[in-house]
């Protein structure tokens, strides 16, 4: 079994990341971290636009002639 087949656990990483105490980082720990969550969102808003154009060439290609 891949791990793809599995279902998703319970909460996700964002989720986690927001209640995680950032008093312990430094300023340049903390400019880090902005720094990869940018990346991140970036990544995430990729793919979601991939995704959405995948959406609308398929809803398009079995869409039913209207009458």
């Amino acid at each position: 079994m891949n791990d793809e087949d599995l279902p998703r656990p319970k909460g996700d990483a964002a989720s986690l990341l927001a209640k995680e105490d950032l008093s312990p980082y430094s300023q340049d720990e903390l400019q880090e971290r902005i720094s990869l969550l940018e990346a991140e969102i970036v990544r995430v808003e990729t793919h979601r636009s991939k995704a959405a154009a995948h959406r609308e060439a398929a809803d398009s290609l079995f869409k039913k002639p209207e009458s």
